[in-house]
């Protein structure tokens, strides 16, 4: 029993670090916060900013979470979803090692689709793909099965566990980069920004194969 809640609280830290790791990731745009308190009226308009970028984000982590809560429910093919799962997440880790150009379209945007564009990019990126082993895992049946719960009883159970891992994910994600806009707009400023931070590409790809393998391992 203790092994159970202690695999679990493991999980719920990984969702919970895995939001913090895509909030420092400049690339699901808290540079984009920093540029609307540069344009507009300070230091509100970074925050107002965060509201649409985790808007996007969550949104993002929804669409992919919310399918896998319905097939859940088929008991009989839990493992063969989670091997697929993660099979999916190494593949798209490969991808983005591979291929790491970001989409042209989203490089220009205006304040207005900001929450749009979260939403393009953290999908583009397989940040809820990320996600997807982590809530397999969450989402076990076991017990369930073993007690011949319903289908629907399941499926409900599992679609609330996706909204709060997309959730807990998303706040986290947007407290990081939160943190990290106010402190690059008021105090270190654009050259800190251009002399110091690194690009998180290769090891966000190497972080989703790495994911999806542990998945695999544990399903």
């Amino acid at each position: 029993m203790h092994d159970i809640q202690w695999t679990t609280a493991g999980l719920w830290l990984a969702v919970v670090a895995s939001g913090f790791y895509h909030g420092v990731n400049p690339g699901m745009g808290w540079p984009l916060a920093v540029s609307a308190g540069l344009m507009g009226r300070g230091r509100r308009d970074v925050v107002a900013a965060l509201a649409p970028l985790a808007a996007g984000h969550l949104m993002s982590m929804l669409v992919i979470l919310l399918p896998f809560a319905l097939m859940t429910a088929l008991l009989d093919w839990q493992r063969e979803i989670r091997i697929g799962a993660s099979a999916a997440v190494i593949a798209f880790g490969v991808f983005r090692l591979v291929n790491r150009r970001h989409p042209r379209a989203l490089a220009r945007i205006r304040p207005t689709q900001l929450a749009l564009w979260s939403f393009a990019i953290a999908t583009a990126h397989g940040a809820g793909l990320m996600l997807l082993p982590i809530y397999l895992g969450l989402c076990s049946t076991e017990e369930l099965d073993a007690a011949h719960q319903a289908s629907s009883i399941l499926m409900a159970r599992n679609s609330v566990t996706a909204v709060l891992v997309s959730l807990a994910h998303t706040l986290s994600m947007v407290t990081a980069g939160g943190v990290i806009a106010l402190l690059v707009h008021a105090w270190l400023g654009l050259k800190f920004l251009s002399r110091s931070w690194f690009n998180l590409d290769f090891v966000w790809a190497i972080s989703l194969i790495l994911i999806g393998a542990i998945g695999l391992l544990t399903a």
